[in-house]
């Protein structure tokens, strides 16, 4: 791992910018006004930022648009991931492996199982088989070989912002 990353995660300052550009992109300007600080000090924290990956910048000709890096934290946090390893017979389901960990809760929605819990942390997860995110639920997915699971809890971050009015009628 990077010494980078952690010298960008070691300011107050620059956790809270990344908070913000994971919610949305932003002008370097205007995320220097609503931190209250000046355009010199928002850029050198922005450097330190994209030094580590964490964030882009986007230039539409002199204006620069600053966007989130996600996966960086997420690789970052891999080493701290509980690891288990498991047997399992050639046509079991996900759902039959899942059952074997009481950590696990999984719920029934329209017929299909779907994982709701990891560790008391309730929540949606995706499954993810060798690094694919498969098209079938936990209880349809038959195994035909050795695999590497992976469980993900979804986070919501928001991507896009729709302001609905109503129309009053003529």
């Amino acid at each position: 791992m990077d010494n980078n990353l952690f010298r960008a995660l070691s300011s107050k300052t620059r956790i809270e910018i990344i908070k913000r550009i994971m919610s949305r992109e932003y002008h370097l300007s205007q995320l220097a006004r609503e931190l209250g600080i000046s355009k010199s000090v928002i850029s050198r924290h922005i450097r330190i930022l994209e030094k580590a990956n964490l964030i882009k910048r986007k230039k539409i000709g002199n204006v620069h648009i600053l966007i989130a890096n996600p996966e960086i934290l997420e690789k970052a946090f891999e080493p701290f991931v509980e690891e288990t390893k498991i047997e399992a017979s050639r046509g079991e389901t996900i759902s039959d492996i899942l059952k074997q960990f009481p950590e696990i809760k999984t719920k029934e929605y329209k017929g299909n199982q779907f994982i709701t819990s990891v560790n008391g942390d309730e929540g949606l997860y995706i499954y993810e088989i060798d690094g694919e995110i498969p098209e079938k639920a936990i209880d349809e997915y038959k195994l035909e070989r050795a695999v590497l699971l992976q469980l993900k809890k979804l986070v919501p971050v928001t991507k896009k912002k729709i302001k609905v009015e109503i129309k009053e009628k003529d």
